[in-house]
């Protein structure tokens, strides 16, 4: 690599948070690309990297083979050179001794993973942080929707949650096998929604908090049902499971596949003290029934789950989404910063097109 081809970043641009230090870092690798980010979360009441921030970068640079510069909690920039040769390590250990989210820190090294060849399966060990988070994608979802169009392209990423991880204590522990595509990705053309026969959900309950009389699981699915049948007539399989979690938490969320090959979702929404089960079935169903009914093929959440791929593949690709995120103007940034594909962004009555060129 050389020092001409090193592209500088502001972190404090957009959202100004620790996604563009997240994006930044897995275009860099995917791009091969050098970069240096200064103003890390400058915007922020704690500047600079969090412990999170740090072992997502850290793990990144670990699978890659990439270097990264010295930097520890507080650094407010870091330089990423990556790995010219695609040497990539095909087995890794993490230990996360907080609640630091588990999806989050996977994102840089799913962006990577876009651009690798070899080796054949990529073994990622974790122990600790949080499968569930608030602002940040739950596991559940990453396994049921966001990975699952990525197989489609042709990247197949696997999840086994072997133990869930709540706020503040995390301890969750899971295995992620990436096997890189053998062939060029294919596009995502994501505009129509189609037909829905099945919304499939999960609830986790950890058993810290289970009791007798109180089926918090029971009450959540059977309010989520009640809503949803007021104004849709679609079967449903949700799910609820008592898990074993150092801290206690409520985790759900729902997907449905379509027969355009859209996968839609709630994204995932947490328990919380002072709302009832009932309440939060309720909210559940609602954001559900919002895609279903505006007929929307991508949520908010998997708009800046796609961009990557969608700026990677050579092939033109489109989504239709309910609205343009911050996350997702970030993403559509950063993405002008790493290569020379066009897009634009189309802009409807109660949606947007997001075509790549």
């Amino acid at each position: 690599m050389i020092e001409d081809n090193l592209l500088e970043i502001d972190g404090s641009f957009g959202e100004g948070g620790g996604a563009i230090l997240r994006l930044s870092a897995g275009y860099s690798v995917l791009f091969k690309r050098p970069i240096r980010i200064g103003n890390i979360r400058a915007n922020r009441p704690k500047p600079g990297l969090r412990l999170q921030h740090l072992l997502g970068l850290k793990t990144l640079a670990e699978v890659s083979n990439s270097s990264l510069s010295p930097c520890v909690v507080g650094s407010e920039e870091i330089s990423l050179t990556p790995n010219s040769k695609n040497d990539v390590k095909s087995n890794v250990h993490l230990n996360i001794s907080t609640a630091a989210n588990i999806g989050l820190l996977l994102q840089p090294i799913q962006i990577a993973s876009l651009g690798f060849k070899k080796p054949e399966r990529i073994d990622i060990f974790i122990k600790g942080g949080g499968t569930f988070g608030k602002w940040a994608p739950s596991i559940n979802y990453l396994r049921e929707v966001t990975y699952k169009l990525y197989e489609r392209s042709g990247l197949k990423i696997d999840v086994d949650i072997l133990k869930h991880g709540f706020y503040p204590k995390g301890g969750a522990q899971l295995k992620c096998v990436i096997q890189p595509s053998k062939e060029s990705l294919k596009p995502i053309d994501l505009i129509e929604l189609g037909n829905i026969d099945l919304i499939q959900g999960e609830i986790i309950v950890t058993n810290n908090i289970r009791r007798n009389r109180d089926n918090i699981g029971s009450r959540i699915r059977k309010s989520i049902q009640q809503q949803l049948r007021r104004y849709i007539k679609i079967e449903t399989d949700i799910k609820y499971t008592w898990a074993d979690s150092i801290s206690p938490g409520v985790g759900v969320s729902l997907w449905a596949q379509s027969d355009t090959g859209a996968v839609i979702s709630t994204g995932t929404f947490l328990g919380e003290k002072k709302l009832s089960s009932e309440k939060l079935g309720i909210i559940v169903a609602q954001e559900m029934l919002n895609y279903i009914q505006n007929e929307i093929p991508v949520d908010k959440y998997l708009s800046d789950q796609l961009i990557p791929l969608m700026g990677y593949v050579k092939k033109p690709s489109s989504i239709k989404v309910s609205e343009i995120t911050s996350h997702t103007r970030t993403n559509l940034e950063l993405i002008k910063l790493f290569t020379n594909r066009e897009y634009k962004i189309l802009k409807h009555d109660n949606y947007h097109i997001i075509n790549f060129q």
